[in-house]
């Protein structure tokens, strides 16, 4: 077993037996999409990249991309940003 899936196991359970979010034990993105009008991305790293159809954000080691049409960033803080705008898809990387 890797270094890394060891030190992500015991932070796994950790966060369950501390009773703690995962994505704050584990650094991981909280995305909330509200219908197919906005995506919140919480724990981000910040933009890669920036249009009207895709936004790609960096969350730690991966990537989220949102595509959509008319896109546009309408939040962005440190830990947070939304982006509104038709959304058709979410990919990771």
């Amino acid at each position: 077993m890797a270094w890394r899936d060891l030190r992500h196991r015991v932070r796994q359970r950790m966060a369950d037996f501390l009773e703690l979010p995962r994505e704050v034990v584990l650094d991981l993105p909280k995305i909330v999409v509200v219908g197919d009008v906005q995506v919140l991305i919480e724990n981000h790293r910040g933009i890669v990249a920036y249009g009207p159809d895709q936004v790609r954000v960096s969350v730690g080691e991966r990537e989220v991309t949102v595509h959509g049409r008319e896109l546009v960033l309408r939040h962005v803080r440190s830990e947070e940003l939304l982006v509104e705008g038709r959304i058709t898809g979410l990919s990771f990387r």
